[in-house]
């Protein structure tokens, strides 16, 4: 009995175990020694809507590649070989012309675009070296249960995008540049350990959270630094009416306006976000953590308050 209930066992964890094992593997490599020279072309080989996580391995390089992952192309993880060698980069821009001689918006100058759900990226840097003239988005991401950790998300105006009212987004780990709203978009998103630095006295994030949804942007023990010569940064502008974006225990530079937040007076469609935006801190520390020339429509957490911003209480049923 004892022998039959340890093959049984052993049965059920191996079952298991592979469960966790992606169902294929496939390497890119420039010079050739993978099975793709193109991270693109490697998305597109596999199976649509897949039994399982298919893995993706990218070996150093520089990729000039705008990326797509659709909806079909689910449970999809980029492995880079180093986030400081394994770099895709592109320079799309709102106001290109493109291929059919129409100009460009704002959402489709990404570098990378997810649409598909459960995508995982670590180790790489996602780039778009379009800079200082208008809009370019480096990461563009609509899709549900996405994470990216140990990356460089790199840019100048609205670096990451972070759409759709339904998708959850974890970012761990990353470094992540840019100038104005560089941090924007509507879904849930958890920042954590993350360093977030500004290359332009502007705002950080400009979060356009549903109304429906009780969490916006959450940042967990991040650093917020700047580029030399800046000092006038603020943590956020509301999009559109009910933005919500919190920092925790976030180490905050001296390039952070003391007042923190900005109403984003002048918005003709949305007048008085200031009055529906919920902005708040909780333990902000660092030359501009200081909390008492915050804007009277800001909040400072309570201990209690503070507690309710957990993974499992903002991501529901996903672990990540």
């Amino acid at each position: 009995m004892k022998k039959l209930f340890l093959i049984l066992f052993i049965s059920i964890t191996n079952f298991l175990l592979a469960k966790n094992e992606p169902y294929i593997t496939i390497t890119v490599a420039q010079d050739g020694s993978g099975q793709f020279t193109s991270i693109q072309k490697a998305i597109t080989s596999i199976r649509d809507l897949g039994p399982g996580e298919a893995l993706v391995k990218i070996k150093a390089g520089t990729y000039h590649e705008k990326i797509v992952i659709p909806s079909s192309k689910h449970k999809i993880t980029l492995q880079g070989e180093n986030k400081e060698k394994t770099i895709i980069t592109n320079d799309d821009y709102s106001g290109k012309m493109d291929a059919l001689n129409e100009k460009m918006t704002t959402f489709n100058s990404y570098t990378l675009l997810v649409m598909s759900d459960d995508i995982k990226i670590s180790d790489v840097t996602i780039q778009n070296a379009w800079c200082n003239q208008g809009q370019a988005v480096a990461l563009h991401v609509e899709g549900d249960r996405f994470s990216i950790k140990n990356s460089k998300i790199l840019g100048c105006q609205d670096t990451v995008y972070t759409g759709g009212n339904h998708s959850r987004q974890l970012y761990e780990n990353c470094d992540i540049e840019g100038t104005t709203d560089f941090l924007f978009g509507s879904a849930t998103v958890v920042f954590k350990n993350c360093t977030i630095k500004s290359l332009a006295n502007s705002y950080i994030t400009a979060a356009s959270t549903d109304q429906s949804k009780e969490f916006g942007y959450v940042f967990f023990d991040c650093q917020l630094i700047a580029k030399e010569g800046i000092n006038k940064v603020f943590l956020g502008r509301p999009w559109r009416p009910y933005a919500k974006t919190v920092f925790i225990n976030t180490e905050m530079g001296n390039h952070i306006l003391p007042e923190g937040w900005n109403p984003w007076k002048g918005d003709k469609m949305f007048p008085d976000k200031d009055k529906t935006a919920y902005y708040a801190e909780y333990k902000s520390k660092g030359e501009g953590g200081k909390p008492e020339n915050r804007v009277a429509w800001s909040h400072q957490l309570t201990k209690k308050e503070a507690k309710k911003y957990t993974l499992k209480n903002i991501f529901g049923d996903w672990n990540p």
